[in-house]
């Protein structure tokens, strides 16, 4: 990340070749506003940590001002860590459609994965290609 004159045209040529580019763990470490200006980014990841206590003002108003930066930005979001239905359902009142985490399962062998898909009242099947990946979207 320190020498940007060479990974901006990098992550430029990905992009070009349909690789889709997610900051991770967006908001916190080392990650700044200037990865957003000049990195050819499509998803921000709210980080775990924001979405622990959902409910605390601080958090919550993190999570606000992701939400509005990505929108305003014309990124994808996905926030990491959701738990349970009250974060879920808190996120996606902010416009936060995708998400990841142990309120859908731990994590399970890939056999398990797409049975886990078909039974779970939060997930839909998108597309299954047992050779590349399956694709869920949450309800």
């Amino acid at each position: 990340m320190r020498d940007m004159e060479v990974i901006v045209p990098k992550l430029r040529a990905l992009r070009k070749t349909g690789i889709r580019i997610a900051i991770d763990d967006f908001g916190t470490g080392y990650c700044s506003f200037t990865y957003l200006k000049h990195f050819p980014v499509n998803t921000l990841k709210i980080d775990r940590s924001f979405v622990g206590d959902i409910r605390a003002v601080g958090d919550a108003s993190i999570i606000d001002a992701i939400v509005a930066m990505a929108r305003g930005l014309k990124l994808d979001l996905i926030a990491e860590g959701v738990e349970t239905r009250t974060q879920l359902k808190y996120l996606r009142s902010q416009g936060c459609r995708e998400v990841q985490g142990f309120i859908f399962s731990r994590p399970i062998p890939a056999a398990e994965f797409k049975a886990l898909l078909q039974r779970n009242p939060f997930v839909r099947l998108v597309r299954s290609d047992p050779e590349t990946e399956i694709i869920a979207s949450a309800v």
